[in-house]
C-alpha cells in the first residue's frame, strides 16, 4: 500500500504553525510497512483541494487528509471530497450527540455551524474523537481509501493511533498482527551505525529494519508481521539479538524510552542520588531529569553557577584553579562535580561547564564543552566534548551525552541497568 499525506489549511501554508501531523502519521504508518512518497500541504481552497485529491489518486491507494472538519467556513475538507467522490454528508448521531452535551454541561449555546461537525461522508466507517468534537472516518472506493482526520494534534494523533491504526493493519495482514519494536542508541552517528548494520538493512523481509535519527541520537525500527501477537515478537526478538550482537554496546533503550528516563531508572533502581553544577547547561540537565515521575528520590538538588564568581561562592572553587586552568577545562568540571557532590551529600556529582556559542569565551573555541562526573569517593572523571551546531543544541546534546556517559560508568562499577 502506498500513502500520501494530504494536510489542509492555509496556516500551514503561512508558517503560523508547523506540520507534525505529518511526520507522526508518516512513523506511524512506516510500522505498518506502508510506504508514503509524498506530503501535500493546500491552503482553504476548496478548487485547490481538489486539484490536489486528483494528484494524490494518481499515485495512492491511501490518502489521508488532516485538518478542515472544523465547524468554521474555510474548513471544507469533508465537503469537497464528498463532492468529489459523489457521495453525500450525513450526521453521525454519536458524534452530534456528544457536541450538544458538552455544551449543554458549560451551559453555553450551540451555535448552528458546530453541527456541521457532526457532518460525515455516508457510507464512512466513523473514527471516535474522545479529544475533541468533529469524528474522523475511513471511506473506501475503487479500491482506493480515504482517512480523513481532525487537524489539532491532541486530537489527531490518538484518534490515528487507536481508532484508524488497528484498522489499516487488519486491512493489510488479513487480520494478522503487525508489531514494532524500538532500539535507541547514543554515542554512535547514522552513518556509523547504518555501515555496521548494513548487511541486516540489505537482506531485510520480514522483519523489516528502518533507521532513523533525530537530536544526536537514532533508533532503529524493527517492524514483524505475522499471524499472532507472539509471532511477531519471536520474529523481532531474533532481530533484536543479532543487531545487538554488532552495536548492542551503543544501546541505551527501547520504543519510548529516552536518555533521561533511563538515567533515572538506573539511579532509582541502584538507590543512587544525584546533584549537579551547571554552566553553559543553566540547569537544563537537572529540568530533563525532573520531567521523569519518581526523580525526586534520586535527584537532590543543585546550583546553576554561570559565573566565575558563582563557581568560587557557591561551590568554593579555589580562585586558583579558575586564573591557571579557566572555567572551560576538565579541572574546573572536576572541581564543580566534586563540590555539588559534597555539598548536597550524594552519590554522585554532575559538573558542566563549556561554550555553548554563538560566540567563543575563555579563549576556547564555540562547542567545547567540559563534563565532570565524581562518583562516591572516586577521583572524579572528566569527558571532553567537541559540539558544532546552534548554542542551545549544543546545550541539549550536552546533557544528553552527559545522561550517556554517567550510565556507561554506573554499569562499568556493576550498577544494574534494565534493557
Amino acid at each position: 500500500m502506498n500513502a500520501e499525506i494530504l494536510a489542509v489549511g492555509s496556516e500551514l501554508l503561512l508558517g503560523q504553525i508547523t506540520n507534525t501531523n505529518a511526520r507522526f502519521i508518516s512513523s506511524q504508518l512506516s510500522e505498518l510497512g506502508i510506504n508514503v512518497f509524498y506530503h501535500t500541504v493546500v491552503g482553504d481552497n476548496a478548487k485547490r483541494l481538489e486539484q490536489a485529491i486528483e494528484v494524490a489518486e494518481s499515485r495512492a491507494d491511501l490518502i489521508i487528509f488532516s485538518g478542515g472538519l472544523g465547524p468554521t467556513k474555510d474548513d471544507l475538507t469533508k465537503e469537497t471530497i464528498a463532492r468529489h467522490l459523489g457521495v453525500s454528508l450525513e450526521f453521525d448521531e454519536v458524534a452530534l450527540t456528544y457536541i450538544e452535551q458538552f455544551f449543554a454541561k458549560r451551559g453555553r449555546p450551540m451555535t448552528e455551524n458546530n453541527r456541521k461537525q457532526a457532518l460525515i461522508l455516508a457510507g464512512s466507517e466513523v473514527l471516535a474523537n474522545h479529544h475533541g468534537m468533529a469524528p474522523g472516518m475511513i471511506f473506501t472506493k475503487s479500491d482506493r481509501t480515504y482517512i480523513l482526520l481532525p487537524g489539532p494534534p491532541k486530537e489527531l494523533e490518538p484518534m490515528f493511533q487507536f481508532e484508524a491504526k488497528p484498522k489499516l493493519a487488519a486491512m493489510l495482514n488479513d487480520g494478522g498482527i503487525i508489531a514494532s519494536h524500538v532500539m535507541r542508541f547514543y554515542g554512535i552517528g547514522e552513518a556509523e551505525l547504518e555501515v555496521q548494520v548494513q548487511n541486516i538493512l540489505d537482506a531485510q523481509t520480514n522483519p523489516t529494519v528502518a533507521p532513523l535519527a533525530s537530536d544526536g541520537e537514532v533508533t532503529l525500527r524493527v517492524t514483524a508481521k505475522a499471524a499472532t501477537e507472539q509471532q511477531a515478537r519471536e520474529l523481532i526478538k531474533a532481530k533484536v539479538a543479532e543487531i545487538q550482537a554488532l552495536v548492542g554496546d551503543y544501546q541505551y533503550g527501547v520504543d519510548d524510552d529516552s536518555l533521561a528516563s533511563k538515567t533515572v531508572e538506573m539511579l532509582l533502581d541502584n538507590k543512587l542520588t544525584i546533584a549537579a553544577a551547571e554552566s553553559l547547561t543553566a540547569g537544563l540537565f537537572q529540568s530533563e531529569l525532573a520531567e521523569i515521575p519518581g526523580v525526586g528520590n534520586a535527584l537532590i538538588g543543585g546550583v546553576v553557577t554561570y559565573a566565575a564568581d558563582a563557581k568560587v561562592k557557591q561551590l568554593g572553587i579555589s580562585q586558583e584553579l579558575i586564573d591557571t586552568h579557566g572555567v572551560v577545562s576538565a579541572e574546573c568540571a572536576a572541581a564543580m562535580a566534586s563540590a555539588v557532590r559534597e555539598k548536597f551529600a550524594t552519590n554522585i556529582g554532575i559538573g558542566l561547564t563549556g561554550e555553548a556559542g554563538p560566540t567563543a569565551h575563555d579563549h576556547q573555541p564555540v562547542g567545547t564543552v567540559w563534563i565532570g562526573i565524581a562518583i562516591n569517593d572516586e577521583e572524579p572523571l572528566t569527558y571532553l566534548l567537541h559540539l558544532s551546531g546552534m548554542r542551545n543544541t549544543n546545550r541539549l546534546r550536552a546533557v544528553k551525552f552527559t545522561c550517556h556517559y554517567l550510565m556507561q560508568l554506573l554499569e562499568e562499577r556493576g550498577y544494574t541497568k534494565r534493557y
